[in-house]
């Protein structure tokens, strides 16, 4: 099973870091990697809470649904795919760092990513989608401490 996992620090609070990732509508402003994405229904985000995006990986579009199988605010934030072609959990753990936020973000991925690429490319999925999940945390970061007013919200 293929594992990307890349930690970043970034100058704000645990709870506004974690308000932020928790809104699925702000994952395509940080993530590269989404093309869109929307919560399904109107429900305050919690354990069971599902969206609905598509993606690009390596090029290739796939559209996803996933639920949050985990809601521990501000530490930790869970989902995992539930439809779709790509098998993947995404795990975003939060943990205070001096004035700031330490965010270890994790993406575990079915070999092939389900079969799409086929069990030979992991190790280029792999190394490819770590750049990117890297690249799409320093704008994370970068988008966080310049604009103090996201993430003052709770989701």
């Amino acid at each position: 099973m293929p594992t990307v996992e890349e930690s970043i620090f970034i100058a704000r609070p645990p709870q506004e870091v974690f308000n932020f990732l928790a809104k699925s509508e702000n994952i395509p402003v940080w993530d590269s990697s989404a093309l869109h994405v929307e919560t399904v229904g109107d429900d305050p985000v919690g354990l069971g809470t599902r969206a609905q995006g598509t993606s690009k990986v390596v090029g290739r579009k796939f559209d996803w649904t996933t639920e949050v199988t985990e809601f521990d605010p501000p530490r930790r934030f869970t989902s995992k795919s539930v439809e779709g072609q790509l098998d993947f959990t995404v795990t975003n753990t939060l943990e205070p760092e001096g004035d700031g936020t330490r965010l270890t973000f994790r993406i575990d991925a079915a070999s092939g990513l389900g079969g799409v690429f086929g069990k030979l490319a992991d190790r280029f999925v792999e190394s490819a989608q770590a750049r990117t999940v890297r690249a799409n945390l320093e704008t994370l970061s970068e988008l966080l401490t310049e604009h103090p007013e996201l993430g003052s919200e709770e989701g």
